[in-house]
């Protein structure tokens, strides 16, 4: 009974320490586009760049 004491508080802090780091993410637009970047590694960057390595024959 008496480690209820010590865990209730603890847990109320987690999940509103939880709430606060949700509240920031969705804020700074952490969730504005989810469908973007499962997109962008199926686009090819065919094109070859001056710095890249080529392979020669």
């Amino acid at each position: 009974m008496e480690s209820l004491f010590l865990l209730i508080p603890m847990s109320l802090l987690l999940v509103g320490f939880i709430v606060l780091v949700l509240y920031w993410s969705i804020r700074n637009g952490q969730f504005d586009d989810l469908e973007g970047p499962a997109y962008e590694i199926l686009m090819d960057d065919d094109t070859h760049h001056e710095s890249s390595p080529s392979i020669k024959k």
